[in-house]
């Protein structure tokens, strides 16, 4: 495999949060690998977060297991057991099927990059901290109704 040229593969802050949770993610930049590469068994992303983003609204999936390596800089991983500092060369990972929401922020002065590793899920994925839930290929309230 050749040597991956980050500078030619696309970089997007999209998201498919319904308003307001979007906001949130507004900072984060990533480069989604596995598709470029030629993978189809697992997603691997390159991400960078801008000082004040967020990597995504606290979560956990019940059937997709994830996988973080940080680069560069510095975030603060937000899971139900605490804050913990996550730097260059730290990683976390979060088994499928643990109720374990988790995110990182960025609240340092600079950028911070890390992989992330996983898949798109097909079952549900649930938001720890606000009434969201990922069902169906959707997003919609705890309660099922959509936004």
């Amino acid at each position: 495999m050749p040597r991956i040229d980050l500078t030619i593969i696309q970089q997007s802050n999209g998201t498919g949060y319904p308003a307001p949770y979007a906001a949130a993610v507004s900072g984060r930049w990533v480069r989604r690998l596995a598709p470029t590469c030629g993978l189809s068994d697992f997603g691997v992303s390159h991400v960078v977060l801008k000082p004040g983003a967020a990597s995504s609204q606290r979560h956990w999936h019940e059937d997709e297991d994830e996988f973080i390596v940080m680069l560069s800089g510095e975030a603060v991983l937000v899971e139900d057991d605490g804050r913990t500092v996550m730097r260059a060369g730290d990683m976390a990972a979060f088994p499928k099927g643990e109720p374990n929401g988790h995110h990182l922020l960025n609240e340092s002065d600079g950028d911070c990059e890390f992989l992330a590793f996983g898949r798109p899920p097909l079952g549900d994925a649930h938001y720890s901290d606000i009434d969201l839930r990922w069902a169906g290929g959707n997003y919609v309230r705890r309660d099922g109704s959509r936004y």
